[in-house]
This record gives C-alpha cells, sequence and structure tokens, in this order.
C-alpha cells in the first residue's frame, strides 16, 4: 500500500485526546484506531504485536540472519490528534502537482491557504499536496508518522534480501497531552535506542526540546450588584487580565523564535466569581525555565497580597525536559539519521525542537530517542498539510537507518 493511502486511511478515525480525562488512553477512539493498526501489523507480517490496556501498541520485526547481535533500533509515532482544533470528520484532499499561488481549502467559507502568509509552500511547486477543507486539522501530527513506519515496515518485510538488525516500532496514545510515554513499556519495547516520527518539514533532525510545564491559575473573585458594588466587587476576569499583563509581553509565542522560551494562554474562561486562565510554559534553557515559573509564582504572590489570600490558586506541573542531555552521549544515532537522509536524497537539517515529542521523556527513561521529520506543516491547525513525496522520502529514509551497519 503507498503511503499516503495509509495516511489517508488513518485520518478518517478521530482520535483527538483530552487532557482533561483522567483515563488511559484519555479517549476511548484512540484505541479503536489502535485494533486497527493491530490488524494491519499482523497482515504485513510484524512479530510479537499487541496493544496492551492502555492503549499502546508494539511489534517489531526480527533481525535477517547475521545480524542478530546488531543493536535493536526503534521508531515510535503518535496516534492521538490535538485538541486545540477539531479532528473529527476530517475532509481530506489532494492538490496535485501544485503550481504556485493560494489554496482554496474551502470556496463556501471562504477559507483559503495564502502563499504569501506560508512561504514554504513554494519549496513544494510541482508535487501532490494533501490538505483539509478549511474546517478540521488534517491529523498528520502524527498519523503520516505512522503510515511512514508501516510503509517502511511492509518494504522490510517484502524484500528479504535486504539485510538489517531487529526492529522495534511501538505507537503510543495522548502524546498531544503530554501523557505519551507515561505507560511505555522501554523494557519490553526493548530497543536499544529509536526515533520518534514525528517532526514537521521533510529532513528535520531533532534532538533538543523545550522544558515544559503547564500552569493552571485559578482566581476566585466576589460578585455583587453592580449598583452597589463600590469597594465590595473583585471581579476574577479581570484580576485574571491583570495576571497576564504582568508576564512580559515580548515573550508570548507570536514573538519568538529558534531557542526563545515563552509562555502561552491557551484557555481563559470565566465570570464575575471565577476565572481559570490555562497556560504552558516553554524553554530550552533549564535556567530560564525556572526562572518563568517563579515569575508566575510571584505575580500571584502579588495578588494575593493586594486582592486577599486565596484570591489567586496557582498549580505548576512540569511535562517534560530538554532530551539534549540525555542524546549527547549517543550523538551517533544523530549521525546515523542525518547520513541515511544524504543517502535517501533529503538533505538534513538539524533544529531544536520547539515543542515536545515522546522522544523527550523517553530518552530520560533510557531510551535516547531523538525525534525525525515527517514532512508536514502548520500542525494543529486548519492550514495543515503534507506534500506526498516527502511522506515518501520519509519511508526511503527511514530504509536508510535500518540497512546501515
Amino acid at each position: 500500500m503507498k503511503v499516503e493511502e495509509r495516511f489517508l486511511k488513518y485520518v478518517t478515525y478521530h482520535t483527538t485526546s483530552d487532557e482533561e480525562s483522567a483515563t488511559v488512553p484519555s479517549t476511548s477512539n484512540q484505541k479503536i484506531l489502535g485494533e486497527v493498526l493491530v490488524n494491519e501489523m499482523k497482515e504485513l507480517g510484524i512479530s510479537d504485536v499487541r496493544m496492551d490496556e492502555n492503549g499502546y501498541i508494539y511489534g517489531a520485526i526480527p533481525a535477517s540472519e547475521g545480524r542478530e547481535n546488531d543493536p535493536v533500533i526503534g521508531f515510535i509515532a503518535h496516534m492521538d490528534t490535538a485538541p486545540s482544533m477539531i479532528g473529527e470528520n476530517i475532509k481530506p484532499k489532494i492538490i496535485k502537482d501544485y503550481q504556485g499561488g493560494d489554496i482554496v481549502l474551502n470556496k463556501e467559507k471562504n477559507i483559503i491557504m495564502k502563499a504569501d502568509e506560508f512561504l514554504h509552500l513554494n519549496q513544494y511547486i510541482g508535487q501532490d499536496i494533501i490538505v483539509t477543507d478549511g474546517t478540521t486539522l488534517l491529523g498528520a501530527d502524527d498519523k503520516a508518522g505512522i503510515a511512514e513506519i508501516l510503509t517502511f515496515a511492509e518494504y522490510i518485510l517484502e524484500h528479504k534480501e535486504f539485510s538489517h538488525g531487529k526492529i522495534a516500532i511501538g505507537f503510543t496514545p495522548d502524546e498531544e497531552i503530554g501523557r505519551g510515554a507515561d505507560h511505555f513499556n522501554v523494557q519490553a519495547f526493548g530497543a536499544e535506542y529509536a526515533y520518534t516520527v514525528d517532526g514537521g518539514q521533510i529532513g528535520e533532525i531533532e534532538y533538543e526540546n523545550f522544558n515544559a510545564a503547564g500552569a493552571k491559575v485559578k482566581i476566585h473573585g466576589v460578585n455583587i450588584h453592580p449598583g452597589e458594588a463600590k469597594n465590595k466587587m473583585k471581579n476574577s476576569i479581570l484580576i485574571g487580565m491583570e495576571f497576564h499583563q504582568m508576564l512580559p509581553f515580548n515573550e508570548n509565542p507570536a514573538y519568538t523564535e529558534g531557542y526563545e522560551g515563552f509562555q502561552h494562554l491557551s484557555h481563559f474562561e470565566g465570570d464575575e466569581e471565577n476565572s481559570i486562565l490555562d497556560y504552558i510554559i516553554r524553554d530550552h534553557d533549564m535556567g530560564k525555565f525556572e526562572q518563568k515559573k517563579t515569575r508566575f509564582i510571584k505575580i500571584a504572590e502579588y495578588l494575593n497580597d493586594k486582592y486577599g489570600e486565596g484570591t489567586i490558586e496557582l498549580i505548576i506541573k512540569d511535562s517534560y525536559y530538554n532530551m539534549r542531555k540525555q542524546i549527547e552521549p549517543h550523538m551517533h544515532i544523530v549521525e546515523k539519521a542525518r547520513e541515511a537522509m544524504l543517502k535517501a536524497g533529503v538533505e538534513p537539517i538539524v533544529v531544536p525542537i520547539r515543542g515536545g515529542t515522546d522522544g523527550s521523556r523517553l530518552s530520560y527513561m533510557g531510551l535516547p530517542c531523538p525525534n525525525l521529520s515527517t514532512g508536514g506543516h502548520n500542525f494543529h491547525g486548519r492550514y495543515e498539510y503534507i506534500p506526498v513525496q516527502s511522506m515518501e522520502k520519509m519511508v526511503l529514509v527511514l530504509k536508510e537507518i535500518i540497512l546501515a551497519k
């Protein structure tokens, strides 16, 4: 099966994760796709295929004769899609032989992906681009990674003449809400090192990521009729706005790039009595990361002193850490990926992840795990797209990684 056919099949499954859910996985729909993948893996001839009670999928391709002592290499992708955009009833379409210019995603709703806003479109003139209808995300993050891994696996299994070591394959739930590695069984997976196939633009190799935390700011106000409110009302909405305005304006993600960290207000709801602000806090540098969290604490203390103890309830929880410290003793695996890309005709782009990946947590769990591109762009939103040719190239990259001695 072609890689784009697999991808278009997988995106029909609704697998949005839910950060408010306490179940594992956070949404039962992820297991529905999981069952599909388990059956497909078995049909391909992948060995030891199973999905555990938490929705994690494992399988393996045995080593070729004479390469049983090679290091076991793993490939990992995640099944869920981000809750930041609708992931149900996805209607993908392929723009064949893209000739540049704007792409009309939805004529009726006047949703247009403009070439002057997304300049990377110019890299794909003459290629076939998979887009949405503008009402949902696409799901290339990370169903493209799953499609690429299984298409690569099918190729290896069909071509017995290629010599390789043992290959471990794993698919996780709930990566988008920071729980993808929570129940991953590193020992059972059995790899010496692995790669998550969960990146963006074709050629990306990433072994640095943000240190990450989530901050929930709960504000408890006092409501009273506005006609009698003088010196009595404490409007939690206004206090929430005050909290946010005390954060550095230039550390908004809209003004940062590269190694620059940020704090991002992802959700704000409330009324006069109670409001909630949800933030994510990110920085590659651990010292600056801790400073950002400390700033939240100091703002909360200041506003509690101003408006009364208990007005601000602050909950900060670390999500994951920069995997660079864990990868640097194993830089040969980054070099292996770089060489594989060059052999596959792909220009390597070594960049820090301005986000997270299961690999960051797994690296701290004893499984060094840099991240590789899927080929997609504009993840988590209506303008998400992926060129078919980029997915095809990634299948070749995975093959070159595994065939190298």
